[in-house]
């Protein structure tokens, strides 16, 4: 009989809070992170919105350990920290070679890379600095997650984009089927506002010149932001044997590829990881409340999601309570998933769905029911997340009531 995965504890901070009820409460209220950046120097950007970490919050960490970390490996720990204190694991002797940490992380170390190529290109330093490549590497938060928390079991770094938190989720879960551990902190992070990031992302026009209106019809773009998520993953009889409060049961995962364009998306991967997601966590589309939508903001991903959800649900899609978090947290890429994780699990809890703020305009081809700007009371049974990312990497997860 294959194992249950439960939910034990949750951790984040986005520019909605620095701690999951912080993002769960702003979350349910509609209450938008995205104003003008005041935490860069813009230089010569046209973007000028963002979702920022105004002020991070008093981590306790050494400065000998964060003199070595990128700003996306401290909102990874930072998030681990709380998610570890709410399951109330301890690590020893006896267990740390069987709890580990996968990390999704869809960029680098930008603030490490930008602030290099700064020194060398512009004010012409000799070398870079001695920690430019361990902070820069994408697998970096993975590994400062298990030396701040003494994990020694399965740990490693996911990159796949905007779906690198639900694959990263979708890997704790395999490790966990498998035996390889008893528990997993899994989640994302991401630290992109830089001014390099921002420049590319610039580049591709898809930016929102205001703030971000999933499914709305007027909806111009999406916004970018930065933050963390965690969640302690693990075994049923695990955390039953530890007398360990269950948040939620991480039922399943769905996973496809497009293999058609590196950018644009397809109907047919999305519905098919729907679809392959439902099948794993054995629900059938009728069993689910809310889903958690992609939701980015641009005119092509809207309309092609909602033509996957409505071919991967059938006339359930309907019933469906869908909406979109970037709206107020905006598209914080890697970490974008382990955000929308906090939304997923605490609709559960508390029988809220978290309304898609900024709408303003209905869209006839984004028709489903997309909660506008109001949160909505109702029972939520089971919730699945879209994750899809450039390259056509589609993952989703799949929550339910333990």
């Amino acid at each position: 009989m294959r194992q249950r995965i439960v939910v034990t504890g949750i951790g984040g901070l986005c520019g909605l809070g620095n701690d999951a009820p912080s993002i769960w409460e702003a979350m349910r209220e509609g209450r938008s992170a995205i104003g003008p950046i005041t935490t860069i120097d813009l230089r010569d950007l046209k973007v000028s919105t963002a979702s920022e970490i105004k002020v991070l919050p008093d981590h306790g960490i050494d400065r000998r350990r964060t003199v070595t970390m990128d700003r996306f490996s401290l909102l990874a720990v930072i998030a681990a920290q709380e998610a570890m204190a709410q399951a109330g694991l301890a690590i020893n002797g006896s267990n740390t070679y069987r709890v580990g940490a996968v990390v999704g992380v869809g960029v680098y170390g930008a603030e490490t890379v930008d602030e290099n190529y700064r020194q060398l290109l512009i004010n012409n330093k000799p070398r870079a600095a001695i920690f430019a490549v361990p902070k820069a590497m994408p697998g970096a938060a993975a590994g400062q997650v298990s030396m701040s928390l003494g994990l020694r079991g399965p740990t490693f770094g996911v990159t796949s984009a905007c779906a690198s938190s639900n694959h990263a989720f979708a890997s704790a879960l395999d490790q966990l089927r498998l035996g390889r551990a008893d528990a997993m902190i899994a989640g994302g992070a991401e630290a992109p506002l830089t001014w390099g990031v921002l420049k590319g992302w610039e580049a591709l026009r898809i930016l929102s010149p205001d703030t971000c209106r999933p499914f709305s019809a007027d909806r111009q773009g999406l916004v970018i932001g930065e933050g963390a998520g965690m969640a302690v993953l693990e075994t049923y009889e695990h955390a039953k044997a530890r007398g360990a409060t269950i948040l939620a049961e991480l039922a399943g995962v769905g996973l496809s590829a497009d293999a058609s364009d590196i950018v644009a998306p397809t109907v047919e991967g999305p519905a098919a990881a729907m679809r392959a997601c439902l099948a794993d966590a054995g629900l059938n589309p009728e069993d689910v409340d809310y889903l958690n939508a992609h939701g980015t903001g641009t005119k092509a991903n809207d309309q092609i999601e909602t033509m996957a959800i409505k071919q991967a649900f059938g006339l359930h899609a309907g019933k469906l309570s869908v909406s979109s978090t970037k709206s107020v947290h905006a598209h914080c890429f890697g970490a974008s998933g382990a955000i929308e994780m906090i939304a997923c699990v605490m609709a559960i809890r508390d029988g809220v769905v978290p309304p898609t703020a900024n709408y303003r305009e209905a869209d006839p081809d984004c028709d489903l029911d997309v909660t506008p700007n109001v949160a909505r009371q109702r029972k939520v049974r089971a919730a699945i997340s879209n994750g899809f990312a450039f390259g056509g990497t589609n993952a989703v997860v799949a929550f339910k009531a333990a």
